[in-house]
């Protein structure tokens, strides 16, 4: 990277270093960490003490104080966690369980490291520290205990919360304190996907099936802190923790912790290298609030949801913003924060999936019974809310008529002349001393109806007479003209054989 470039990256960002809550000592950079896990040492570090919003790698923290009551016996994996109206009305991502749904510990966890579930994580807090405040106090003297110094915590899902944060650094301690004090729950942070009844829900960490060696361990996004993630991978036996913090799409979070594997996986740590413990501490009194530039209300709301979120493409005019300029490196290192470079790049396609089930109740088959009653409430609810929908219809049709009604009742006391409800006066008889006639007569009546002259032909009952036909004019010329049909024809061929006796020629007749 060319030192012009370098200057003016370091201009942009120390000019929206305000904007991002920066101190006045320098511009903010985005977190990224990569330590080898078995000796703590960094092999390359950038921001890494920062204060920065965790997001949902919180649940890191929620799994590793569960697990550490598991390992004191006072829990087990097989303890059964209630979901309460409070965890049920946590926003997604969720599973959505009834309020009184209950799981196992091991099913809970399980779905908070894959689908990154709200309401789950929440009711895990709820029942293993009594309440959210007291699992908050389990969390922070659980942090403070295994070495992690910048974070706080106030809630176990990662939603927003101001007073929550953390920093790369303690989140590589956290990765390497459940890689070291579980090795028994490993598998747990590599699981490619849960099946949930029908349902089949990836992790959303885009790096697993992906990137060789990938192993673990959770990502995260709230506006706030951009997109995160702990990842883990291994290479010929050797371990590694990558932290990348503070980026503006799923797709430059995944693509930049795998050029930092690589890298790392390239690099030997030597007696002289950095451990966690010797990093510096911030000069950031407070994480940086990236909702402006993460969440930009003229673009689509970004989402980290899952496998698909790495293949799309993204091209925001705050990237270079985002990734900060980097301290002096490897080329390599540098490449991984030029977001140019990460346009048109993806990772391969992901392996297929491989879903571990989970259930709701003690078992599966207590799972199925227990969704079965789910299914039959809410299709009851579903009948419900329909006819309670037609309900307020046909009532909202029946208020309108009765309205109607009483306006026109109003109008007639109002002006009864012109009303609608004044029969109409029957229609004056018509010219030439013509009678009205009632408007049920029918335009041909019986024949036993009508006078019959003596000697006239009689009709058969109920047989109906068409009018009398109007009195042509005499030898009507055009009516003569225009008969053409063989019966019209006959007709005029035996009036011409009359006329010829009277000495009349057939012009004349025709004439006539």
């Amino acid at each position: 990277m060319s030192n012009p470039l370098m200057r003016r990256l370091a201009l942009g960002f120390a000019a929206c270093a305000g904007l991002l809550g920066a101190s006045s000592a320098g511009a903010v950079t985005a977190p990224i960490l990569v330590v080898e896990v078995d000796s703590g040492k960094v092999i390359y570090a950038q921001g890494a003490t920062d204060p920065w919003f965790p997001a949902s790698i919180t649940k890191l923290m929620t799994a590793y104080v569960a697990l550490d009551l598991v390992r004191q016996g006072k829990v087990s994996l097989d303890s059964l966690i209630t979901i309460s109206a409070a965890a049920a009305a946590e926003p997604p991502s969720k599973m959505g369980f009834r309020p009184g749904t209950q799981l196992t510990l091991d099913n809970a966890l399980k779905i908070i490291m894959v689908k990154s579930a709200n309401d789950v994580a929440w009711a895990i807090g709820e029942n293993l520290g009594g309440s959210i405040e007291g699992f908050s106090a389990l969390m922070n003297e659980t942090a403070a205990r295994i070495g992690m110094r910048e974070s706080r915590w106030t809630n176990p899902n990662g939603l927003p919360d101001a007073r929550q944060w953390t920093s790369a650094r303690d989140m590589a301690v956290l990765g390497r304190a459940l890689i070291r004090d579980f090795p028994d729950s490993r598998g747990l942070f590599s699981i490619s996907a849960i099946q949930f009844g029908k349902s089949i829900m990836a992790n959303h960490n885009g790096l697993l099936g992906r990137y060789a060696g990938a192993d673990g361990m959770k990502t995260g996004f709230i506006c706030s802190g951009g997109f995160n993630v702990v990842s883990s991978a291994t290479r010929n036996g050797r371990r590694l923790i990558t932290v990348v913090m503070g980026q503006p799409s799923a797709r430059e979070r995944d693509l930049k912790a795998s050029d930092l594997f690589d890298y790392g996986f390239g690099q030997s740590t030597g007696w002289t290298a950095q451990t966690l413990e010797s990093l510096p501490a911030s000069a950031i009194s407070e994480p940086p609030d990236l909702r402006p530039y993460i969440c930009d209300r003229k673009k689509p709301m970004p989402v980290d949801e899952g496998p698909g979120a790495i293949a799309g493409n993204t091209d925001s005019s705050n990237a270079q913003i985002l990734a900060a300029a980097a301290l002096p490196g490897s080329a390599l290192a540098l490449a991984t924060l030029n977001n140019g470079a990460m346009r048109g790049r993806a990772l391969p396609a992901r392996a297929p999936l491989q879903p571990i089930p989970v259930w709701i109740g003690r078992d599966p088959a207590e799972g199925a019974i227990a969704l079965n009653a789910q299914a039959e409430a809410d299709k009851a609810e579903r009948a419900q809310t329909a006819a309670a929908a037609r309900k307020a219809r046909l009532d909202t049709v029946a208020a309108r008529r009765e309205a109607a009604k009483e306006a026109r009742q109003a109008q007639m006391k109002a002006d009864p002349k012109t009303s609608e409800g004044k029969k109409p006066e029957p229609k004056k008889a018509l010219a030439r001393g013509k009678s009205a006639v009632p408007s049920t007569a029918s335009a041909y009546a019986p024949v036993e109806a009508t006078p019959v002259m003596e000697g006239a032909p009689k009709l058969k009952v109920n047989t109906l007479r068409k009018p009398a036909a109007k009195v042509q004019p005499k030898a009507a010329k055009p009516e003569a003209k225009a008969e053409t049909t063989p019966v019209k024809a006959a007709t005029k061929s035996a009036t011409k054989s009359a006329a010829k006796p009277a000495g009349r020629s057939a012009k004349a007749a025709e004439d006539e």
